[in-house]
């Protein structure tokens, strides 16, 4: 089995928007970079990272790197990184795992900006008018 253990080392984030003008309606770019892959033993990978997030217009920017610490027994690990050389897709635990910690990182930089987080946030349907009944649907007896 393989596991993954996420570590942020350097964070970088500014807000250039001036905080008393309203936030206008804007489109959100994020680049999560999986830099290498480094074999450290014959049971562990270690895959560097950078997630940049850039806000358009121009509000803000978010930079952290990183570096995820990859165990596994010796066979899993050796496949992992034959697959690396042979310029494969990483596996998706990998890249979950990466994403899960940086953007939950960015969510609360996002915070202490005061701006708009880097994921979407969850639509609520809008409620019907009470007492309007489908218009297929008929209940009545």
């Amino acid at each position: 089995m393989i596991r993954v253990n996420v570590s942020v080392s350097n964070v970088s984030a500014d807000r250039f928007w001036d905080i008393r003008k309203p936030i206008p309606p804007i489109q959100i770019n994020t680049n999560l970079n999986l830099v290498g892959m480094e074999k450290k033993s014959d049971d562990s990978i270690e895959v560097p990272f950078v997630l940049t997030i850039n806000y358009n217009p121009s509000i803000a920017q978010i930079n952290l790197k990183g570096k995820a610490y990859v165990a596994g027994d010796k066979n899993e690990v050796e496949k992992l990184y034959k697959e690396y050389e042979e310029k494969k897709p990483p596996p998706p635990v990998i890249v979950q795992s990466i994403s899960n910690v940086a953007f939950v990182e960015s969510i609360l930089i996002s915070r202490t900006l005061n701006i708009p987080p880097p994921i979407p946030l969850p639509q609520i349907p809008q409620a019907k008018p009470p007492g309007k009944k489908p218009s297929d649907m008929d209940y009545s007896a």
